[in-house]
């Protein structure tokens, strides 16, 4: 893989849902989601994709890298469902798909830009990510079983 072979993109008509299904369907924070949760996901998300323009010549790029940004491009936006596929990991992928978010022009200037993560802090910490000074101003309603409803 060449540095010139690969592309970010945020035009969804680009996205391989199977490869993002297939991924997020088995991965810690989403295992059984459902596709068609998936596909409402995508559909009301501003999406970054990662691929490979260099393979897969006949049936175009591949896509290797996902993360999507719920938000109102104005004053929050929670980062979610990022991923490098492992054949793809690294190579220093996922800081340029993070440098993609953080410096896309609709994201600056919020006040609040947000993530979760289980074991990827240094990569976020990177881009200014720090745990919550205030956690205890933090609630969420969470059911787990979700995902696996349509």
């Amino acid at each position: 893989m060449l540095e010139s072979t690969i592309l970010i993109s945020t035009d969804k008509s680009l996205l391989d849902v199977d490869t993002i299904h297939a991924f997020l369907s088995t991965c810690y924070w989403s295992p059984g989601i459902v596709r068609s949760r998936v596909e409402r996901a995508i559909k009301n998300s501003m999406c970054f994709a990662i691929y490979d323009t260099g393979t897969q010549q006949d049936a175009g790029p591949r896509q290797v890298g996902f993360a999507r940004v719920i938000t109102d491009k104005a004053t929050y936006g929670y980062i979610a469902d990022v991923f490098v596929l492992e054949d793809y990991r690294g190579r220093g992928l996922s800081k340029r798909l993070m440098k993609a978010i953080v410096e896309h022009p609709e994201l600056q200037g919020m006040r609040r830009l947000c993530l979760m993560t289980r074991d990827a802090h240094g990569l976020y910490a990177q881009f200014g990510f720090a745990a919550m000074p205030e956690p205890g101003r933090y609630m969420e309603v969470l059911d787990r079983e979700s995902y696996k409803r349509e």
